[in-house]
């Protein structure tokens, strides 16, 4: 009854905080977690990114709102946060949906960490990353000053290239979630080494971390790449886990030793984590770790209380005191004391309902 009792309610009370603990292992496991990685769009940000600046290189801008709407076109068939929303900044400067539908979009292609391409009309279009224009020999000399100032804020940009040459720029912020500088420093505090991970430049990832407290971050990651950094933690020794929420980090929660889903993502990372967030809200990270400590103390007292009985009584019962002391065990104080124990077990058991979180 010591482990299966407190496990039990430990999951029930998990569900009530809205921690979907999907098997006893990994409850378990979570309090013995050295490092927590922490995705960085829908995770740690509010996973709803807007376009905040826009920039066209010099000859270009008498044509700014058609670059904007190709642009849109184009993004319009991608389903990545970031494409939505440059489809919705197009609208918001007036360029009808309608408008955007009737350009033609042939050959779409999402290149997995660098952008999108297709033909737009008559165009060639890439949006994507300045390292991924450097693969296409596009030069992006003309706005990369501007590029480097909107990184530092902390925004992501994105390059917008015509027939293969440069033509515009457009950053793209995501706010922090409000709990989120909170619930990075009560981690902190628990004794976890928090790290931050995405495939944002440097600059911008550097920015954000330094914005909700996180030391370390490590930037310019591939979707293909996040299961294989987990992997370069662990061969350190540590246990770690991992926090999100798309598909593309749907390896990473199956590699870590924990994966935790933040519950408005993608059905694949749900399905693939250990331990679902039922709601966006990052403490539900703290929640589960604080939930999995006072689980294994209670294990840890219930085997206690299980053994201290028997310890006690079986010498008695053997006669080992007779000859000193003449002290016998009756076998009804013996069944009683065999009952006591199983009572005590599950009663401490019972008193995790009373568990409360603390952030």
């Amino acid at each position: 009854l010591a482990t299966p009792t407190a496990i039990m309610v430990g999951i029930g009370k998990g569900a009530e905080s809205g921690v979907l603990i999907k098997s006893a292992d990994s409850l378990q496991l979570a309090h013995r977690l050295h490092t927590l990685v922490l995705d960085k769009t829908g995770t740690l940000t509010q996973g709803a990114p807007s376009v905040t600046h826009y920039a066209t290189v010099a000859g270009v801008q008498s044509d700014e709102l058609h670059l904007l709407a190709l642009a849109a076109a184009l993004e319009q068939q991608s389903e990545h946060p970031l494409a939505e929303a440059v489809v919705a900044y197009a609208q918001r400067q007036q360029i009808s949906p309608d408008a955007i539908n009737q350009l033609a979009v042939k050959d779409f292609a999402a290149i997995a960490g660098n952008g999108i391409q297709g033909q737009v009309g008559d165009q060639k279009l890439h949006i994507g990353t300045r390292g991924w224009m450097a693969e296409l020999q596009i030069d992006t000399r003309t706005l990369a000053s501007l590029e480097r100032t909107w990184q530092h804020a902390g925004q992501t940009t994105a390059w917008i290239a015509v027939d293969g040459k440069a033509a515009g720029l457009v950053a793209i912020a995501d706010a922090p979630k409000p709990n989120a500088v909170a619930t990075v420093r009560t981690l902190q505090k628990m004794g976890l080494d928090v790290v931050m991970l995405t495939g944002d430049n440097r600059s911008t990832a550097e920015a954000v971390a330094q914005a909700v407290g996180i030391q370390r971050a490590i930037a310019e990651v591939r979707p293909d790449q996040k299961a294989q950094q987990i992997m370069a933690l662990q061969r350190d020794g540590k246990k770690v886990a991992m926090v999100g929420d798309g598909i593309n980090d749907a390896p990473a929660l199956a590699q870590a030793d924990v994966g935790i889903a933040i519950g408005t993502g993608t059905d694949v990372a749900i399905a693939t984590s250990d331990i679902t967030l039922m709601s966006g809200d990052l403490s539900g990270v703290v929640a589960a770790l604080q939930l999995s400590r006072a689980t294994m103390t209670n294990i840890r007292q219930n085997l206690f209380f299980a053994f201290i009985y028997n310890v006690i009584a079986i010498p008695i019962a053997a006669g080992a005191l007779y000859p000193l002391l003449g002290w016998r065990l009756n076998p009804m104080i013996a069944g009683a004391a065999m009952a006591l124990s199983s009572v005590s077990v599950v009663s401490n058991a019972l008193r995790l309902r009373h568990f409360k979180p603390r952030l």
